[in-house]
């Protein structure tokens, strides 16, 4: 059985990643949830919600279940915003790398890693899924369960729905909500998530928990939302295992010898993948997330960084000069919100402040030539 999580995370881009300088997003708790993510009237939703609950009536959801369900919860403009404003290209690898692999990123791994051996060595011998793997996801999804999301994945997934752009697939996401709450799996307070319904440490969507999630602690629930992770954690690597992954069979590695060889990005390094590798793109369809699955997996485990390097940029920039220009900044006052060479929201900002002070052409766009003025400066 594949029952596919990756739809909803490929949606969000290449890769769920939770936590980086200059394109971070955490998920607030309730009490901080942006304007646009709280329930706003919208008529033509509540005519939805309802025609709606007769179908989950019909599909053996209870009234009290709809009605614990959809208590305080409702329409949420940000969702439709955030579907919608989904990036038209994706990051480049090298970009990709350099958030889903910071040193932040790896230095907390080790630490999970550590901190949950025990845990993790149980779910390897249970699943096969190595320690690394399944803490590289964890790291990737949410932080290492620092960022779960707080947005009701009712209203979510009702949200998304009613919009209609897949419209059949968030209403099989809601049902299945309402039947998890249901099942007494958790409380409708908890029953929250990220903006497009995915939950807990590894970021399930409903349906995908329905089919993967286990009680891996042996309390009765299978809890993925809990601040103790071992469902959550397990359940990943059930996932995984469910889905083809071989014992004893890395993911793949940098270079050229033996197996498949990839190139995701032009000029950059290749890398040799196994099997295993296909298996990590059934949690997300994207090269980039599972190549920064595996290489984060071995910087865990203890690895170096790849030993390739990048093309510079459509700018003629390395990542050495995107950091360059990001420190320069900063150091005259203009916030790029950190110096990973990712040009981003934060970094475009500072160069158009930076350009504006400086009466240069503002476009917000980095340079050489840029480069070269704040140096001089």
């Amino acid at each position: 059985m594949t029952v596919d999580r990756r739809w909803v995370l490929f949606a969000l881009g290449a890769g769920a990643l939770t936590a980086c300088s200059d394109t971070q997003i955490a998920a607030p708790r309730v009490s901080g949830l942006p304007e646009d993510l709280r329930p706003q009237p919208n008529a033509a939703y509540e005519a939805w919600v309802q025609a709606f609950r007769q179908r989950a009536l019909r599909r053996g959801v209870s009234q009290d279940t709809l009605a614990r369900g959809f208590q305080g919860t409702g329409f949420l403009p940000g969702v439709v915003r955030r579907d919608r404003n989904q990036p038209e290209t994706r990051r480049t690898l090298e970009d990709y790398l350099s958030i889903a692999v910071s040193e932040k990123r790896v230095a907390l791994g080790r630490a999970a890693l550590r901190q949950n051996a025990a845990l993790l060595d149980q779910i390897e011998a249970r699943y096969g899924v190595p320690a690394p793997v399944v803490t590289a996801i964890w790291g990737l999804e949410s932080f290492y369960g620092a960022r779960r999301g707080d947005v009701p994945v009712v209203s979510a997934t009702s949200t998304l729905a009613f919009d209609g752009r897949r419209g059949a697939f968030f209403e099989e996401q809601l049902m299945t909500a309402l039947k998890i709450l249901q099942a007494e799996e958790v409380s409708a307070d908890r029953l929250r998530g990220s903006w497009a319904g995915a939950m807990g440490h590894t970021q399930f969507i409903p349906t995908s928990y329905a089919a993967f999630a286990v009680d891996f602690d042996g309390d009765g629930r299978r809890d993925v939302w809990a601040d103790d992770p071992s469902d959550a954690l397990a359940a990943a690597a059930a996932y995984l295992s469910r889905n083809g992954w071989r014992r004893g069979l890395n993911w793949g590695r940098e270079g050229t010898s033996g197996g498949r060889v990839i190139q995701p990005q032009a000029g950059g390094p290749r890398f040799a993948v196994t099997p295993n590798f296909a298996v990590i793109k059934r949690y997300n369809n994207s090269d980039s997330y599972a190549i920064g699955v595996g290489h984060l997996a071995d910087r865990i485990a203890g690895g170096g960084p790849l030993r390739g390097r990048f093309p510079p940029d459509t700018y003629g920039l390395t990542k050495e000069n995107r950091i360059a220009l990001q420190r320069g900044l900063m150091a005259r006052g203009f916030d790029t919100g950190g110096a990973d060479g990712v040009i981003g929201a934060n970094t475009r900002a500072a160069i158009m402040a930076y350009q504006q002070q400086t009466g240069l052409a503002v476009t917000g766009d980095p340079s050489l030539a840029l480069l070269a003025q704040v140096r001089a400066q």
